[in-house]
Order: structure tokens, then sequence, then C-alpha cells
């Protein structure tokens, strides 16, 4: 799967180590940065991430800010985005199968890379369960 990561400078470590783990899963990254630890402004790389999700360039996204809440916010408000904040297994599986989420967002100051890895892991192999919840993502 064609997966977009984007993040911030609260998030570039986060983000490495999770464009590896995609990586090591046979995903093909596209990495929109940021690249350094210089202070950056987040809408810009939620915009771009959106993009490439909305566009069909990328299947899924994947952002990443201090607490995730930036990301999410901005995300949301772009069409046929789905964007979940996730902090847990739970939310993120359930992000997947009730709510067809496209775009997951991440909070590096939140959450540790063990546990990100395993929300990434779920998020990425959770298919959505269609039936009476397309009926409600339909109506977005």
């Amino acid at each position: 799967m064609k997966v977009v990561i984007g993040c911030d400078h609260g998030g570039l470590l986060l983000k490495n180590g999770i464009v590896a783990l995609l990586q090591g899963l046979g995903h093909q990254i596209e990495d929109v940065g940021t690249f350094t630890n210089d202070s950056v402004d987040y809408p810009e790389f939620a915009k771009t991430v959106c993009a490439k999700v909305q566009d069909g360039t990328c299947e899924r996204g994947i952002l990443i800010c201090g607490t995730g809440i930036g990301m999410s916010m901005v995300a949301n408000r772009f069409e046929g985005i789905r964007a979940a904040l996730c902090h847990e297994l739970f939310t993120a599986r359930m992000s997947r199968e009730h709510n067809d989420a496209n775009v997951l967002c991440l909070g590096a100051r939140v959450i540790g890379p063990g546990l990100a890895d395993e929300i990434v892991r779920v998020w990425m192999t959770t298919e959505f369960a269609g039936g009476r919840h397309l009926k409600r993502i339909e109506m977005f």
C-alpha cells in the first residue's frame, strides 16, 4: 500500500521510526517531511498529506505532531478525509473497522515509539467492516 507521512518538528523522531516500520512491512512510503528539528508549522504538512490522500496518489496518510490534536483538526477540514487521533490500540482498530479512517494522527509527546508501532500495525491491517457503518460514513 502507498502511504504518505508527514510531521512537524515535534513528531520527527517518531515519524522516522514509523517510516522504517512501514517499509519493513512492505509498504511504499512518501515522506513529505519535516526532515529537521527546526520549528515548522504543522498545518502545511497536514495539507500536503491530505491532498495526496484526496487525489488518490496515496491510499492512506499518517500525521504526527506533539499531541496529534493540531494535525487531526487540520486534516478533518478536508473533504473525503477521515482522520483519527489514536493513542491506544482499540481506537486505532475501531477507526478503521467502523469509520474507514484514511488518515492516522499520532502524538509523539503522548505515546512512545513501541506503542506507536503497534498502533500503526493495527491501523494498517484492520479492514473497514462496511455494512451499517458505510451508511454513516456516507452521511459525512
